[in-house]
């Protein structure tokens, strides 16, 4: 196995056969940002919502891999020189498909995380992930949804259509492990990469 970032911690032990880890990068709001966030959902049983846990901005999905490709990807993944910048939480939207959506919490500005977003595919390129398809869209997901649910998503975009914060520092970003369960979707730090100021 190589070596890793001082923070990294190693992926679990796999039973026989071959296990996959289910990555993903993103970036973790501070606390008042998250309590922002969980103050505007409600307690509509209309959508699921997210978990204080489970907020987070997403830099790169990277999906299942086999254990020497996460290995491979934490170690890239601390190469990555970077800028420490500031965003601020600006608006919700939805994103909808047949039968199913979204509802998130957008950032501003768009073009310094557009720029880390960046770096972290080219490191995924670099360890032999396939590029990302989707373009980039900055984004706090805050709840999902089945079923017909217009009307319910028109009052929820109406009523926080002007949520906004205080601007709050990107210093670090984290690759976590998702874990699957009846329960839903439980996030694991695999590692932390601070952002160091230099490029």
């Amino acid at each position: 196995m190589r070596s890793r970032p001082p923070e990294a911690k190693s992926c679990p032990e796999e039973a026989p056969g071959v296990a996959m880890h289910r990555l993903f990068v993103a970036i973790r709001p501070p606390e008042p940002i998250r309590d922002l966030l969980l103050d505007a959902m409600d307690d509509s049983a209309d959508f699921r919502w997210q978990d204080e846990d489970q907020l987070h901005l997403t830099l790169r999905f990277v999906g299942e891999v086999e254990r020497p490709l996460a290995d491979d990807l934490a170690a890239e993944l601390g190469r990555i020189r970077a800028q420490p910048f500031e965003l601020r939480i600006a608006g919700t939207g939805r994103f909808e498909q047949r039968g199913s959506g979204a509802l998130w919490a957008g950032v501003e500005p768009r073009a310094p995380v557009a720029a880390l977003a960046a770096k972290v595919e080219r490191t995924c390129l670099t360890v032999g992930l396939e590029p990302e398809r989707r373009a980039f869209h900055p984004h706090i997901t805050l709840a999902r949804w089945k079923g017909r649910r217009g009307h319910e998503v028109v009052r929820f975009l109406e009523r926080t259509r002007g949520l906004a914060s205080a601007p709050f520092e990107v210093t670090e970003f984290i690759l976590f492990e998702s874990r699957l369960s009846r329960h839903g979707a439980h996030y694991e730090e695999v590692a932390r990469y601070p952002i160091s100021g230099s490029q």
